[in-house]
């Protein structure tokens, strides 16, 4: 078992004023895993901008333009997370949900571009899914 230690004391991370969290079961439960890098993207983006009940007001145009996507990436973005019933979005109001139940398809999948290469961790998932951003642009 792994030993955990404080590395840099004088930086640990406090709560001040709002902010954003991903519970831990978005990993432990798969919902990660089920992700193409732009919902990854958009969903991380909707959590840092929501206040306490998960919402947030961000227009079309400010998201394509903050997170470097077109309206029809966004748009498909945007379905693919309501379809997996991680936001709601009423037309203006984004909501971010707590997270549904976990499906026995959720549990223990890695992503699509790392299935078969042994264990991965949290770090690689998301240095993957940066490296497939920058190459849709």
């Amino acid at each position: 078992m792994i030993r955990k230690k404080i590395l840099v004391p004088d930086r640990i991370r406090q709560i001040e004023g709002s902010f954003g969290f991903i519970p831990h079961r978005f990993l432990a439960d798969g919902f990660l895993a089920t992700l193409n890098q732009h919902e990854l993207l958009l969903y991380l983006f909707l959590v840092l901008a929501a206040d306490r009940y998960g919402l947030s007001f961000y227009s079309c145009n400010s998201i394509c333009s903050l997170l470097g996507l077109d309206v029809d990436q966004y748009l498909k973005t945007r379905d693919g997370l309501i379809e997996k019933d991680l936001i709601a979005f009423d037309g203006t109001i984004f909501q971010v949900l707590s997270l549904p139940a976990p499906l026995n398809v959720y549990r223990h999948q890695k992503p699509r571009s790392m299935r078969g290469k042994g264990p991965v961790s949290i770090a690689q998932v998301f240095q993957q899914s940066l490296r497939g951003l920058t190459h849709d642009r």
